[in-house]
């Protein structure tokens, strides 16, 4: 069964027929061609597919399509605006928090919610990595990812 949904996606108004049992993590990979989304696990665990809905983080792979209807997606497509990467992506290259990239745009995401929630208050490195607990990297070691992720929080 098909269900019209209209949503707003980096900054853009959608209208899609999808199927009521498709997860948001395929309808922006195959009916949008956002393919920052990466399927990892498919259960919600590793976090390779952490995009933002009404600015609150959410795993994409376990999340229905459907419920986009009427909210606001955000995915690192849409975080570097005419060209210009944003301060997350900006931090996370100059930290070389980027190994494989398979993990990457999750975490960008993860971290740019987490930079939004918490710019000005007062925070440690241990906040960063609970934060970010949903989160899984096989090849970085997470510690420029946290510098990455501090940098951030002390730039714009």
């Amino acid at each position: 069964m098909n269900r019209k949904i209209t949503f707003i996606v980096n900054g853009k108004k959608r209208m899609l027929d999808v199927d009521v049992r498709r997860s948001l993590l395929e309808v922006l990979r195959d009916q949008l061609g956002l393919t920052s989304i990466k399927q990892g696990c498919g259960v919600g665990e590793c976090g390779a597919c952490s995009v933002l809905v009404d600015n609150l983080l959410v795993d994409a792979c376990i999340y229905l399509a459907v419920w986009v209807d009427g909210k606001s997606v955000r995915t690192v497509e849409g975080e570097s605006i005419d060209g210009k990467l944003s301060n997350v992506q900006e931090a996370y290259v100059e930290e070389g928090a980027v190994q494989c990239g398979f993990c990457t745009p999750g975490f960008v995401m993860a971290s740019t919610s987490f930079v939004e929630k918490y710019r000005g208050k007062e925070i440690n490195r241990e906040d960063i990595c609970r934060e970010h607990a949903g989160n899984i990297c096989r090849c970085t070691g997470y510690k420029s990812i946290v510098n990455a992720v501090e940098k951030s929080l002390k730039g714009d």
